[in-house]
């Protein structure tokens, strides 16, 4: 080991000295490090936003890495059946309790004598234990016997001048709605508020570190969820990555669609780790066509993978199976290609970004293809929408610094006057946009595939028709007769007077009409 490796090895060291390392999912990374070592801490929030899930996880977590940890109460549930509320979680251990984990109740003291008491019992219940981490829940109770808020500071301040003495970190817990005043605030290293709020029918809990002395900190709101195991943070996506690197890694090559028209239009492909958006209304085949890319993919021996919302792997597998490709199964049994389906439940959209990430971070493998079907799986999962455009940018650089090539799908209206998008900020963080449209011909509906956007590459931007058969998606040559395609008004076009009409068949229709030795074509109505 060099002596530059050295240093490195003793900063860390001497970093995760000065810190408690709370173990709570991404809860550390709020806090760049975990906790100060000796200082106070401040948790409010309503009843049911899980403050006393959060202290007794970070609790049973110190107690695991070797410290130990004083709980104490004052008039909120008894130990016995706060235990049996959260005995259930992945990190509860009952046989930490009480060598290293000691619960008291305070409150007897408080009533008996007030806040020396109380004081008095803690250094004593503290010191007899050798605690490194002291809890203290319901510090309402604890203000209701002090005379004065001056005199509940003074009392703050010596539990402080303690604590630090003997090395502690200390959480005091108190319920908190809108309007309440906490003088401790004042008094602490740092404030974590929870919050529980209806967004319409759904319950969301959140976290932000309103104060953190002696450190930075991610600021701003962060979601919570409440799971078997225990409290999970979600930092928000933008935040996240808020400092993304600035190379991408690799080389760079065409990823093909295997359809050869469009790959032809395409020059070979998209390029690789770029973001493309199949845009079009339900039904067009936005979903066929990316599984078209996948599959591709996965022929040229490059692995892929399906995030969807809406289609199970059963039913997606026999709709491929349905259009000629069979052989997706046999890449999925593999692990070639891997699907990975959301469930239509209430999701957390940067849990939803974070599990995706994750999981390509695990596959460990270089120019993977990704396709992310519905953005509106997303945006369901949005409390806060305006946060689209950040999250979906944060989102797509953190997939090309994985070297992934993604294709997202977005829904426009069925049959729009013009091409709309849901997420106006889409054009900033795609590289490419595909647009698959319908048109009205003849009272007949047809399908029409163009590129509108493709950055750093030439590109075809005609537009041609395509077909979904038990073949796959086939593409046909421009469809030059539509008029106002990009509007959905294509019709049949009039010279403005009946003595000379034309009428325009679709080019796929033409060409199978000569394959079948028919007339195609154009077709002239002359006067007689």
């Amino acid at each position: 080991m060099s002596s530059q490796e050295k240093g490195h090895g003793e900063q860390d060291r001497k970093a995760e000295h000065k810190r408690l390392i709370t173990r709570v999912p991404r809860l550390d990374f709020i806090t760049k490090g975990g906790l100060l070592r000796g200082s106070s801490y401040a948790i409010l929030g309503p009843p049911g936003s899980g403050k006393t899930v959060l202290a007794n996880q970070i609790a049973f977590n110190h107690v695991k890495e070797g410290g130990r940890a004083l709980y104490v109460t004052l008039l909120t549930e008894s130990h016995a059946r706060m235990l049996a509320n959260i005995e259930e979680m992945t990190f509860f251990d009952r046989s930490v309790i009480p060598e290293k984990l000691h619960y008291v109740s305070g409150y007897p003291e408080l009533e008996k004598d007030g806040l020396k008491a109380l004081l008095d019992m803690v250094r004593r219940t503290a010191q007899q234990n050798q605690v490194s981490l002291l809890i203290i829940d319901g510090m309402d109770a604890a203000k209701e016997f002090a005379r004065s808020d001056l005199s509940f500071k003074r009392f703050l301040q010596d539990l402080q001048a303690f604590t630090s003495i003997l090395g502690c970190t200390t959480l005091l817990l108190s319920p908190h709605q809108e309007g309440d005043t906490h003088p401790e605030n004042t008094a602490v290293d740092g404030v974590f508020e929870l919050s529980l709020w209806l967004s319409g029918p759904r319950a969301v809990r959140e976290l932000v570190a309103l104060k953190f002395r002696g450190s930075d900190s991610l600021l701003g709101r962060h979601e919570v969820e409440i799971s078997e195991r225990g409290i999970v943070i979600h930092p928000r996506t933008e935040v996240q990555f808020a400092n993304p690197q600035e190379d991408s890694p690799g080389d760079r090559i065409r990823m093909s669609f295997g359809i050869p028209r469009l790959d032809e239009s395409l020059r070979g492909g998209v390029l690789s780790g770029s973001t493309t958006m199949l845009l079009g209304a339900p039904g067009t085949g936005k979903t066929l066509l990316g599984l078209h890319f996948l599959l591709q993919g996965a022929r040229e021996g490059q692995p892929g993978v399906y995030f969807g919302f809406y289609e199970t792997p059963p039913r997606l597998m026999e709709k491929a199976a349905g259009v000629g490709m069979k052989d997706l199964k046999k890449y999925v049994d593999k692990g070639l290609i891997e699907i990975q389906w959301q469930p239509p439940l209430e999701h957390n959209m940067d849990s939803l970004a974070e599990r995706l990430l994750e999981r390509l971070h695990e596959r460990n493998v270089k120019r993977i293809r990704l396709f992310i079907d519905g953005v509106s799986g997303f945006r369901s999962a949005a409390v806060y929408p305006d946060r689209m455009g950040r999250f979906f940018s944060a989102l797509s650089h953190q997939l090309r610094m994985l070297d992934a090539t993604t294709l997202y799908s977005e829904e426009t209206p069925l049959l729009s006057p013009g091409v709309e998008t849901p997420l106006a900020e889409s054009a900033a963080y795609v590289e490419n946009i595909i647009l698959l449209r319908y048109v009205e011909l003849r009272s007949q509906l047809y399908r029409l595939i163009s590129i509108m956007k493709m950055r750093e590459s030439q590109y075809d931007s005609g537009i041609r028709e395509f077909s979904i058969t038990d073949e796959g998606i086939r593409m046909a040559d421009t469809f030059q007769s539509a008029e106002n395609i990009l509007t959905g008004h294509a019709r049949v076009r009039n010279g403005g007077t009946d003595k000379k009409d034309k009428e325009v068949s679709p080019p796929m229709e033409i060409s199978e009409a000569k394959k079948k030795g028919k007339r195609g074509g154009l077709r002239r109505r002359r006067r007689s």
